[in-house]
C-alpha cells in the first residue's frame, strides 16, 4: 500500500490526500512534521533530504514535492481519470497553474495564513497581514478573470489544477478577519469544489 508521510493540516499533504481520494486510491498516512516531529530524523531524511512533508512511498519508489507526487499518482494510477490529460496543450496549461501557485501565489498567501492562523491574536501585525492579503487578492482576481465562463480551470473537467488552486483558495476565501476583493467567478468555482466529497474530507476542516 502507498504510504504518505505528513500531517493533515499541511496544505501540501492535503493536495496529495485529495488526489488519492479522487482516484479512489488506498493509502496509509503517517503523521510527520511540526508537533509530530519525525521529519528531521535520519530515517525520514534518508527519504526526503529537505525534511519537509509530504513524502510518498510506493513500494521501493520514494518521491517528495507535493505537485510532483500528484502528477505521479495521476499518471501511474489514474490515466483514465482525466485529472492529468495527455494532450500536450491541456497538460501544459494545467502545469502552468501548478507552477504558478508555487512560484507566485504561495509566497504571498503564506504570510496571510501564518499571520491569521498560526500566530496568536495578540501578536498579529494586522497591517502587514492585510498588505499580504491585498497582494494575494490581486492574484486571485487574475484567477477570477480566467474563470469567467468556466466551470473548471482548464478544459471541460476537474483536473490537478483545480486540486492545487482549490487547496490554497480554501486558505484565502475561507479565512476570517481579512478584507478580500469581490471575485464572483472564483467564488462560483470554489463553491463547486466544496461539493466534492474529497474536498469536504481533506480541505474543508478548520484551519490549524
Amino acid at each position: 500500500m502507498i504510504k504518505i508521510w505528513g500531517r493533515v493540516n499541511s496544505v501540501n499533504v492535503q493536495k496529495v490526500l485529495w488526489c488519492c481520494d479522487e482516484l479512489s486510491l488506498p493509502y496509509d498516512r503517517i503523521d510527520a512534521g511540526l508537533q509530530f516531529g519525525r521529519n528531521n530524523e535520519p530515517e525520514y531524511l534518508g527519504m526526503n533530504p529537505n525534511g519537509k512533508v509530504p513524502t510518498l512511498e510506493d513500494g521501493d519508489f520514494v518521491l517528495w514535492e507535493s505537485n510532483s507526487i500528484i502528477r505521479y499518482l495521476a499518471m501511474q494510477y489514474g490515466a483514465q481519470s482525466g485529472l492529468y490529460p495527455e494532450a500536450p496543450r491541456l497538460r501544459a496549461s494545467i502545469d502552468r497553474w501548478m507552477d504558478w501557485v508555487l512560484s507566485t501565489l504561495q509566497p504571498v498567501e503564506r504570510n496571510v495564513f501564518w499571520g491569521m492562523v498560526r500566530t496568536p491574536p495578540e501578536k498579529r501585525d494586522m497591517a502587514a497581514i492585510q498588505k499580504s492579503a491585498d497582494e494575494a487578492g490581486r492574484l486571485w482576481q487574475m484567477v477570477d478573470l480566467h474563470l469567467q465562463g468556466r466551470e473548471f480551470l482548464e478544459g471541460q473537467a476537474f483536473t490537478l489544477a483545480d486540486i492545487v488552486l482549490g487547496a490554497y483558495c480554501r486558505r484565502f476565501i475561507g479565512l476570517d478577519g481579512i478584507r478580500r476583493p469581490d471575485t464572483p467567478h472564483l467564488q462560483a468555482w470554489y463553491d463547486g469544489l466544496k461539493r466534492r466529497p474529497a474536498f469536504q474530507r481533506h480541505i474543508a476542516p478548520a484551519l490549524t
